[in-house]
């Protein structure tokens, strides 16, 4: 009998969990990055980048579809969209749901990321990839954004977590350039971390966020990829979502035609920004901005984690 195999995640020194890889079916080593797609049983086809989870078929719409349609539903009608990461396409897919969207951009740093789902990943983007209103920019995200041009009604950071390279995308500055690029009444929304994990790190991003703009508004929702509460937040220059009812939000989906969603309506719009006390007081709390050229010692990479040891019974 073949021994199972387990792939593991550390979130923090002191929490991680695993899942169990039933089959590999590709990996790669990019020149950015280590890329596995494997089977589970629970998930089905999983994305792991250098060892963080990524997204799954069987969970993604519980990232996927509050990351896009909560802003998406508060702005009056998005005819554009820039997705920064996101190369599993789970984004693009449900910005294209959207009937005025006439445009999106993948800023995507790592090709091998949108082959492997072009290849494996069927059952996240279902096609959209290569819908025509797709266009797809390889390279630096950051110099794509702080070069100017396009205005985009919504732009969407599905990014990997904030160490390394990566961290310049959490800065005061880069989220000063994104509302550069967002059009009059235009909506951004990004991932914070866990506050409960990571509570530093994501007080952290959210006063940098707000050093960037007028209006911000974290959310909530449970990732059962990611083993935790999950905070994601809008930010805008005029867009507010916490001023929409159920009942407008429920219209507006019917409006649209967005069938299909799984976890979206109006009642979880509300549920979604609404705050617990425990990250009220996290938030209320003053957090150090991030800057360019700083650290976030929390969000540590999980190379630098202490090694896994599987004690005996």
């Amino acid at each position: 009998m073949a021994i199972p195999r387990y792939l593991a995640e550390r979130l923090t020194p002191d929490f991680g969990f695993y899942l169990r890889a039933d089959e590999l079916l590709a990996q790669k080593q990019s020149e950015w990055q280590h890329i596995e797609v494997f089977d589970n049983a629970l998930f089905g086809r999983v994305m792991r980048i250098d060892g963080c989870f990524m997204t799954s078929e069987r969970d993604e719409f519980f990232y996927h579809e509050p990351m896009v349609h909560l802003p998406a539903i508060a702005h009056p009608g998005p005819r554009s969209a820039l997705v920064v990461g996101g190369g599993d396409g789970g984004a693009v897919e449900e910005l294209l749901k959207h009937p005025s969207m006439e445009r999106v951009v993948l800023a995507e740093l790592d090709g091998a990321v949108i082959d492997m789902a072009r290849k494996w990943l069927d059952g996240i983007h279902h096609g959209a990839l290569d819908d025509p209103r797709v266009e797809i920019r390889l390279g630096d995200a950051r110099a794509l954004i702080e070069a100017g041009g396009e205005l985009f009604d919504q732009i969407v950071l599905d990014l990997t977590d904030p160490f390394g390279p990566a961290l310049d995308l959490y800065t005061v500055e880069f989220y000063q350039a994104c509302r550069k690029r967002l059009a009059s009444g235009g909506v951004l929304s990004l991932h914070l971390g866990s506050p409960i994990h990571l509570p530093q790190s994501m007080a952290r991003i959210a006063a940098s966020l707000r050093e960037a703009f007028p209006i911000v508004r974290p959310y909530l929702q449970y990732v059962p990829l990611y083993g935790t509460l999950w905070c994601m937040a809008v930010a805008s220059d005029s867009t507010d979502p916490a001023l929409l009812s159920s009942e407008t939000v429920d219209a507006r989906i019917a409006e649209r035609g967005l069938g299909g969603l799984q976890l979206y309506n109006g009642a979880t719009h509300q549920a979604l920004l609404a705050q617990p006390n425990f990250v009220r007081d996290l938030l209320a709390r003053p957090a150090q901005p991030i800057h360019r050229g700083g650290s976030l010692p929390e969000a540590m990479d999980p190379e630098d984690l202490p090694k896994i040891a599987v004690l005996p019974v």
